[in-house]
């Protein structure tokens, strides 16, 4: 008896130091890109946007491939942390470029796009989408690279790398990362590494249009860190229209952009933090947040994940979409409405012209 209990504290002992080498692995693993880093600009062209030409821009949180119609996934209390396989995977990545392509943007931001993870196969997003793209500058921010996750434990999510993609058909002088404040803890190892990029074009005027691709934090609990991540990200804006250059802010905001989604979709009011209305009190000065003109056209961009989606009975909002400096002028806004085929959002598209009047001066 004693010879079996001496062999079952020794595999209890071997099992705690197992659990208690991988805590410390994944501790020691995690680490965080340092802010304001120059991103590589790929296959560059040349030409600046001009004044009074209106253009297209879209964003399309494409969900790292994984978000058929019917796919839930564990952190909304759904069944699945991967894509249900490989080819999944890349045909709903090539169905969401294929909607954007349909639409011939000059300008195309995505987020969730993996490079290397376990659930998306380890298949490079980034190339999928390139070869959608030919002929646009490209630019790749990563916010996400984190260490093997054991957990949920029947299906580890694994070690992910992942970003956000911005595509023009413009030059792109320069494009900066910046890092987003970020819960501390054991949350921040289910959270990615927030950033946004703030890419610059050159206008025939001699001043830039800022595009500024971002995805804010969604599963935080302390509200604090998404109001730090707004204050940030607006005074960097601000900054930009201070000394007289256009900016567009375009993403996956994981805030209810409308302000009053429940009532536009008749749906639950009591919702998940990534779905409480933007603090718009924080907006600055100068700046708007945009909606489509046409309320009755007005469609959802993202659905709840806890099961499959089902119309009329799936909870969905609106956190994609646009927020502007006064000297952008928005021609027309529309949700694409794709049916979340292809992914767990909904493409948004913006058309805006520069204003010639009203310039700000350099300060």
């Amino acid at each position: 008896m004693k010879k079996v209990f001496k062999i079952g504290g020794i595999v209890l002992l071997c099992i705690v130091l197992v659990i208690a080498g991988y805590v410390a692995y994944v501790f020691i693993d995690y680490h965080r890109l340092a802010d304001n880093i120059q991103l590589d600009v790929k296959n560059a062209v040349s030409g600046p946007v001009k004044t009074n030409a209106v253009y297209t821009l879209t964003t399309y949180n494409v969900g790292f491939g994984a978000y058929s119609r019917d796919y839930s996934f564990f952190m909304d209390g759904g069944k699945y942390s991967w894509a249900y396989s490989k080819d999944e995977a890349i045909k709903n990545i090539n169905g969401a470029a294929a909607v954007i392509t349909a639409k011939d943007p000059d300008f195309a931001f995505f987020q969730e796009v993996d490079t290397d993870s376990t659930r998306s196969y380890h298949v490079d997003e980034t190339e999928l989408l390139g070869g959608h793209f030919p002929g646009y500058a490209a630019v790749y921010a990563q916010n996400y690279d984190s260490p093997f996750l054991m957990y949920p434990l029947l299906q580890p999510i694994g070690k992910s790398v992942s970003g956000i993609v911005t595509y023009s058909k413009f030059e792109i002088t320069s494009s900066l990362r910046r890092s987003l404040p970020v819960e501390s803890g054991f949350t921040k190892l289910l959270d990615l590494d927030r950033c946004y990029d703030m890419t610059r074009i050159p206008v025939s005027n001699g001043k830039e249009l800022i595009l500024i691709n971002l995805h804010l934090s969604a599963y935080t609990k302390d509200v604090t860190i998404g109001e730090a991540q707004l204050k940030q990200l607006f005074e960097d804006a601000k900054r930009e229209y201070d000394a007289g250059n256009y900016v567009v802010i375009g993403g996956d905001f994981n805030k209810d952009i409308l302000g009053d989604a429940p009532q536009l979709f008749h749906t639950k009011t009591d919702v998940a933090n990534w779905a409480k209305p933007l603090n718009k009190a924080l907006i600055p000065i100068g700046f708007s947040a945009l909606r489509p003109e046409n309320a009755a056209d007005i469609h959802p961009t993202a659905r709840d994940c806890d099961t499959g989606y089902k119309e009329g009975v799936t909870f969905v909002t609106a956190i994609d979409g646009f927020i502007i400096s006064d000297n952008v002028t928005p021609v027309h806004e529309e949700t694409i409405n794709t049916d979340f085929m292809n992914s767990d959002h909904n493409p948004v598209l913006l058309q805006f012209s520069l204003n010639t009047s009203d310039i700000k001066s350099s300060t």
